[in-house]
């Protein structure tokens, strides 16, 4: 008689500024990350999710694609970034001293 396979929920979330999705999902315990996403079928749904390209997290913390889960986590799919932040910092930062914001003219009188 075969032996039954322990297994563990899960959820898998990816969001896009228009829509939201967290399938719950039974897997065997010792599952991957990315086992776990194709499990879900949200590639289904997403086609744009590669496991090759997007990173992934665990309630909120990035973790690698063949992160072993544990009962209850939620992994996360991350979208590519579309602008730099560090280069987005620098416009906001030179916008800031073209209209002398936060400093200004500090002459002593």
């Amino acid at each position: 008689m075969a032996e039954a396979v322990e297994t563990i929920d899960v959820e898998v979330a990816y969001a896009k500024p228009d829509m939201q999705i967290i399938i719950p999902v039974s897997v065997p315990k010792y599952t991957t990350v990315a086992a776990a996403v194709t499990a879900s079928g949200i590639q289904e749904i997403f086609p744009e999710i590669d496991l090759m390209r997007n990173k992934f997290g665990v309630f909120g913390k990035q973790t690698k694609a063949e992160q072993i889960l544990q009962r209850g986590d939620r992994v996360e799919i991350y979208r590519p970034l579309i602008a730099d932040p560090k280069a987005v910092r620098q416009q906001r930062a030179q916008a800031g001293k073209a209209m002398k914001k936060g400093g200004g003219d500090l002459s002593t009188t």
